[in-house]
């Protein structure tokens, strides 16, 4: 993994690329096929001689479309850390950006499947105060070579930062906890003063 320092855009490893093209194709030429198939019927019988050449289209012109699409993704994929943030885009035709900053940062995974282990690389998983328990993480960073060394970083940023609740609305955990306490407090001070005031009355 090249250096990540703070305020540097930071993308993928080159070899991400042909991992996610492969990906993508193979999954998308078997959806293909499988719809192609009804298609290829008829011609069996009515002109059985361009069959072949129908399935040669039908998947070479995807085919070329995906590899022209896939290199333009890996391009438009872009992370960067500040000192009190991270943040994402990616998207050829819909950009998609995200901003997370470290204080609402929960948990940091690795993750690597058979094929990602192939072109030695993973991707970070980050959830946020606001996706925990979720299946989905709301970051993801793919393509990382060497992972260990990028979560040790976003760590050490997150350990920097106070823990921000998602309930408190940007509130510091220890101004909410000293406010709720004095809202009690004020609470018992007035039933108090009212039950004194009808033993008052009483007598």
């Amino acid at each position: 993994m090249a250096n990540v320092d703070e305020g540097i855009d930071f993308k993928p490893e080159t070899q991400f690329k042909n991992y996610n093209l492969i990906l993508t194709s193979t999954t998308s030429i078997f959806i293909i096929l499988i719809s192609a198939g009804w298609f290829a019927i008829p011609l069996l019988e009515f002109l059985p001689g361009m069959v072949l050449i129908y399935l040669a289209a039908i998947v070479i012109l995807p085919l070329l479309f995906i590899v022209y699409w896939n290199s333009l993704y890996y391009r438009s994929i872009v992370y960067r850390l500040d000192s009190s943030e991270m943040s994402w885009k990616r998207g050829v035709w819909f950009r998609h950006t995200g901003i997370v900053p470290y204080n609402r940062i929960t948990n940091v995974d690795i993750v690597q499947g058979p094929l990602m282990r192939f072109f030695k690389i993973s991707d970070l998983m980050i959830q946020t105060a606001g996706y925990s328990g979720q299946a989905a993480s709301e970051i993801s960073i793919k393509g990382i070579d060497n992972p260990e060394v990028l979560r040790d970083i976003i760590l050490d940023y997150v350990r920097n930062k106070k823990p921000e609740a998602a309930v408190t609305g940007g509130m510091d955990h220890d101004d909410y906890d000293e406010q709720t306490e004095s809202e009690h407090l004020l609470k018992e001070v007035r039933e108090i003063r009212k039950l004194l005031e009808n033993i008052s009355k009483r007598q």
